[in-house]
C-alpha cells in the first residue's frame, strides 16, 4: 500500500484527492496546520504540518512514499508557503527518501507576471533543480474558483469584472483524479497540462452563472490594464489543446446552484 502524504488537505483540492487517493488503494496521511482529532476512514491519518513555520515537516514526510503538495496561500503570505514552505518540504522529502513530490501548479505561470505565479513557479524550480524525485502537473482553473470569485461580485448592484479574460475551468474532482494517476514512486517530471473541457471568456461565465443562481444583475466590463491583464486576455492561462476534463461549466452550476435559485432583484442589463 503506497503511503501518500497530502499536503493542505482541507483545502478544495487537498479534501477532492482523499478520497480518489482511497479508491486507489493509498494509505493518506492528511497534513494541515489545524488538523482533526479523528477520522473514522480506514487508512487516513492526519498530521499537523505548518510550512511557513516549517513544523512538523520532519515528521509529516517520515515513511511517506508519494508526497502531494497542495499547501498554497494565494490569499495571504504566498511567498512564506509556496516558496520557503516548498523548499523546507523539499529538502525533508530528500532526506526522508521520498520517491516522488507531486506538485499540482497553474497553466500559465510562465507567461502572466502575477506574484502569485511567481511564486508558483519558483515553487516548480525548487523541485527541479532539488534532490527529490518530483512531477509537475499544472492544471486551469476550478470551477469553484471562478464560482466564488464570481460570489463576491454577485453581492454587489453591478458586476465590474474584466470580461475579456479566458478561462478554461475544470472539475476539481477530475483534476484530483488525475494527480493520483501521478501518484507512485516513480517520478515523471514536467507532464502535459491539464485543462478543463473548453475556454470561455469569464463575461460568458458569468452569464452562466448569473442564469443558474437567478440573478438579473448587470454585468459591466471592467477594463484591467497591464502585463497580467493582458496575459489573462490572450490566453495564457488556457490549454486548449489538453482539455482533458469532461465536466463542462454549466453542468457543473447545475449541479451546485440547481436548487438554490435566489429571487432576481427588479434590477436588469445586458452584460458584456
Amino acid at each position: 500500500m503506497t503511503r501518500t502524504l497530502v499536503t493542505g488537505a482541507t483545502g478544495t483540492l487537498g479534501e477532492a484527492l482523499q478520497d480518489h487517493l482511497l479508491d486507489a488503494g493509498h494509505h493518506v496521511v492528511a497534513a494541515s496546520r489545524s488538523p482533526p482529532a479523528a477520522d473514522e476512514r480506514a487508512n487516513v491519518e492526519w498530521v499537523e504540518l505548518d510550512l511557513a513555520a516549517g513544523g512538523g515537516v520532519e515528521t509529516a514526510v517520515a515513511d511517506a512514499d508519494v508526497v502531494i503538495h497542495t499547501a498554497t496561500a494565494p490569499q495571504s503570505d504566498t511567498e512564506a508557503v509556496d516558496v520557503d514552505g516548498t523548499q523546507r518540504l523539499a529538502d525533508a522529502a530528500a532526506e526522508a527518501g521520498v520517491g516522488n513530490v507531486v506538485y499540482p501548479s497553474i497553466v500559465g505561470v510562465e507567461e502572466i507576471p502575477l506574484s502569485y505565479y511567481e511564486h508558483k513557479r519558483a515553487a516548480e524550480k525548487i523541485l527541479a533543480d532539488g534532490d527529490v524525485g518530483h512531477t509537475i502537473v499544472r492544471v486551469t482553473q476550478f470551477h469553484s474558483f471562478v464560482a466564488d470569485l464570481l460570489g463576491t461580485v454577485a453581492k454587489l448592484p453591478v458586476w465590474p469584472l474584466p470580461t475579456r479574460f479566458q478561462v478554461q475551468p475544470i472539475d476539481v474532482r477530475e483534476a484530483a483524479e488525475i494527480l493520483v494517476g501521478h501518484a507512485t514512486p516513480d517520478p515523471a517530471g514536467r507532464v502535459p497540462n491539464v485543462g478543463g473541457p473548453a475556454v470561455h471568456s469569464l463575461g460568458a461565465l458569468a452569464r452562466s452563472y448569473r442564469s443558474a443562481r437567478g440573478l438579473r444583475r448587470p454585468v459591466v466590463r471592467l477594463p484591467v490594464p497591464g502585463s497580467v491583464a493582458a496575459g489573462f486576455r490572450a490566453g495564457h492561462s488556457t490549454c486548449s489543446d489538453r482539455a482533458v476534463g469532461t465536466v463542462r461549466w454549466e453542468a457543473w452550476l447545475a449541479e451546485r446552484y440547481g436548487g438554490d435559485r435566489e429571487t432576481a432583484p427588479n434590477s436588469t442589463g445586458t452584460p458584456s
